[in-house]
């Protein structure tokens, strides 16, 4: 059922993506705010209340409708299943924006390309060259797919899968909704949100970059991740993303800047004094968008193909 569930949600996708702005996800980003205005005094322990609320009111309805279904026929559970993987999965979400950025890098409009990276990044990219925008287009989107799809693969599997994958998207906004904007990144109340997701997506991460391996330059992308990843300040991102761009032979992020004001602001030493092996790779360009996505299928037939093998085995 579980193999059944994601093909047939994954079909739905490709006809008919779901939006970004969707009133499912416009509700929830409403109910989060609402938490943080009443909860939020100032101490990590009202963000844990905070949080528990917004994971309860979300996952244990599903978990109900969930077991009533299993309890009224399989059919009904196998329905639910396909709703919940198709509105928690985002593999065609944000694919229009990195399908612009790269048709328009491929005609040479810059100014195009910026535009898109800066409405789905909300990053200042004025002045930003080719390789740079190239590089955050990668970034960006490895870092998606693995969140809105791969992480989402992994809990689903578990127990109550559907619950789980609500439990999954739902710890990921709040992680970035309670401190990511500039309002909230002095504040402890996001805390316990951002630790929290740490552990939830501590194996689904690791299982993306062992898939980013397999399916891509295999021995470049194990020596980036235990040579690079802990260079960049989330340790998870810089997993993904140091495997990522192993596996695609291009040098992602900005990891040796970081390193060494670290290492200055530690060891109290000048910055320009210190010397860090450079990745391997290439510098990013147009080509390496295009990589970016047979990555990313060959990454998904993976999980799909291991999924399989495990029905088949269940079944047996």
């Amino acid at each position: 059922m579980t193999f059944i569930s994601i093909l047939l949600a994954l079909l739905i996708e490709q006809l008919k993506p779901l939006r970004a702005d969707n009133p499912i996800y416009t509700q929830i980003q409403t109910l989060a705010n609402k938490i943080e205005a009443s909860f939020n005094a100032g101490k990590v322990k009202h963000g844990r209340l905070g949080w528990w609320i917004v994971i309860a009111s979300l996952t244990l309805p599903t978990a109900l409708i969930y077991w009533l279904c299993l309890r009224l026929n399989p059919i009904a559970a196998l329905l639910w299943n396909v709703l919940i993987v198709y509105l928690t999965l985002g593999f065609r979400r944000y694919s229009h924006y990195f399908t612009s950025i790269q048709l328009a890098l491929s005609s040479g409009d810059e100014d195009t390309a910026r535009r898109y990276l800066a409405e789905w990044t909300h990053l200042d990219t004025t002045g930003m060259d080719v390789s740079e925008i190239s590089r955050l287009a990668v970034e960006r989107s490895l870092i998606a797919t693995h969140r809105n799809v791969f992480g989402v693969f992994f809990w689903f599997l578990m127990p109550v899968g559907p619950a789980c994958a609500v439990m999954y998207r739902a710890a990921e906004y709040l992680s970035r909704a309670w401190n990511e904007p500039e309002h909230m990144k002095n504040e402890e109340f996001g805390i316990y949100a951002a630790k929290v997701f740490y552990w939830i997506d501590w194996v689904p991460a690791r299982l993306t970059a062992v898939a980013f391996a397999v399916v891509g330059n295999f021995e470049d992308a194990v020596y980036s991740w235990r040579n690079y990843a802990d260079r960049w300040s989330d340790e998870l991102v810089g997993i993904i993303l140091s495997a990522g761009g192993g596996a695609l032979g291009v040098r992602l992020g900005e990891p040796e800047e970081k390193a060494m004001v670290l290492q200055a602001d530690a060891t109290a030493v000048d910055v320009d004094s210190l010397e860090l092996e450079s990745q391997p790779g290439a510098e990013a360009s147009p080509r390496a968008l295009q990589s970016a996505v047979g990555l990313v299928w060959r990454a998904l037939l993976l999980w799909m193909l291991l999924l399989l093998l495990l029905s088949f085995a269940v079944w047996i």
